[in-house]
This record gives structure tokens, C-alpha cells and sequence, in this order.
């Protein structure tokens, strides 16, 4: 069920950007639009996985290159959370593939920072009433990519895996044993036709 966000509120929003200019410049555009409320702003993945313990959000705008790894690692985290955000990723990275890879990971939204401000505002508004905003894809290249084969577990564990993250860590925070990760390793391994982490990792950045 879509959840739509309620006209007579402002939408809260958080904010995940690894730039302190870009963070402060957002801060500053919600500030002038009486529609928004801005509830946080992290300058990690991390950072801003935890603060949604304590500052609900309804819409998220988060860069695409964001450490420890990209969005995917806000992304595959957030499909575990009750009513988490709607994610929107806001990016001047350039590239034809990343608004699949964001769509394919379960982000509402994709937007250039080469559009104009505005338009961000606009695409927060329509996301928080249960659209989704994307360029043209072609929608049939979602099927094509290596990782498409993976479970949403197993995507979580390669994310992991590509922001450094050692065996007994990905337990840790998944609180399984170690064993059921290097189980999930081995089969992510399989699927995708590498040998190792290293290999795993390449074709995860690549794809």
C-alpha cells in the first residue's frame, strides 16, 4: 500500500550528502519552503541509518557516492526497516546505469544536481504523495544486470562486502553467526561466476 503524505503537515525530510557545501545548501533551500521540515543531515550512510532511530523521516535525499560505499548500502538497509523513508537520490555522478541501479535497489526517485533546484523541491512533494520520478530507463536492462540474480540478502552482504566490512562484522551487525555469512558469500559467489571478494566487489562497483 502506498503511504501518502498528509497536505496539512510539512514533509519531513532528512538529508545524507558527503559534501559539508551541498548539505549546507539544502539546508538552506528547505528552510525557504514552508513544505518541508528538515529533520536531519548526515554526512555518511551510517550516520544516517542511525539517526532514523530517533528523527522519522518521510522523504530522504541522499548522494549516490556516499561513504562508507553509495547508495546502494542506504538502499538494501532500509527494505529490512518498518515504513522507512522514501529514498530519492540526488547525484552529479554521470552515468547512463545508476538510475537503474537506484530504481532496481527500491529508491522512489532519481534526480541530476544539474536540474534546477526547484525541481528537487517539486520531486520531494510528488514523492511524499506516492509517485516515483525517473528519467526514461529502459526498464528491460534491469533484468540484464549480473546482481539481478542475487537475493535481497545476499545484495546486503555484497554491499557490505564493498565498504570493507570482514566476515564476523556483516554477522555482527545482521546478528547471524559467522558461518550463515560465508554461507551467503559462497553463494553470492556462484551466482555471479567470481572467485572472490575482490572479483565480487569489481563487478558490484561496475555494475
Amino acid at each position: 500500500m502506498i503511504r501518502k503524505q498528509d497536505p496539512s503537515q510539512p514533509i519531513r525530510v532528512g538529508i545524507a550528502d558527503k559534501s559539508p557545501l551541498m548539505r549546507a545548501a539544502l539546508k538552506q533551500l528547505f528552510a525557504e519552503d514552508e513544505r518541508f521540515s528538515l529533520v536531519s543531515a548526515s554526512e555518511n550512510s551510517e550516520d544516517f541509518l542511525a539517526t532514523l532511530e530517533t528523527n522519522p523521516m518521510d522523504v530522504a535525499v541522499v548522494g549516490w557516492i556516499i561513504p562508507p560505499a553509495d547508495a546502494r548500502f542506504i538502499l538494501d538497509r532500509l527494505q529490512t526497516r518498518q515504513k522507512p523513508p522514501r529514498v530519492i537520490v540526488y547525484t552529479g555522478f554521470e552515468s547512463d546505469t545508476v538510475p537503474l541501479q537506484v530504481m532496481a535497489h527500491g529508491a522512489a526517485a532519481f534526480v541530476s544536481k544539474n536540474d534546477q533546484p526547484v525541481y528537487l523541491l517539486d520531486t520531494i512533494a510528488q514523492v511524499a504523495g506516492g509517485s516515483m520520478v525517473f528519467p526514461y530507463l529502459d526498464v528491460t536492462q534491469l533484468n540484464a544486470n549480473p546482481l539481478g540474480t542475487l537475493t535481497r540478502r545476499e545484495l546486503e552482504i555484497l554491499s557490505s562486502l564493498a565498504a570493507g566490512r570482514t566476515n564476523k562484522e556483516i554477522a555482527s551487525e545482521k546478528a547471524v553467526s559467522t558461518n550463515t555469512v560465508k554461507y551467503h558469500v559462497r553463494n553470492l559467489f556462484e551466482k555471479l561466476g567470481v572467485r572472490n571478494r575482490g572479483q565480487a566487489i569489481a563487478l558490484y562497483l561496475k555494475s
